[in-house]
């Protein structure tokens, strides 16, 4: 049982270290940064050619 939970921790702690080295803060830093621009374009097309209520 305790064999299991060490290997289990030994492949997390692997995992973490490669994605330490490798940048992938950075790379998901860059790739929210770009889709919170790109959602806000598409909010402000959406607020200028949504529905409009006619009275």
């Amino acid at each position: 049982m305790m064999l299991r939970w060490s290997v289990i921790l030994l492949v997390i702690a692997l995992i973490a270290g490669i994605f330490g080295f490798f940048g992938i803060v950075q790379a998901a830093a860059g790739i929210a940064k770009v889709l919170f621009f790109i959602f806000l374009v598409l909010f402000v097309i959406s607020l200028f050619t949504g529905r409009r209520r006619s009275m």
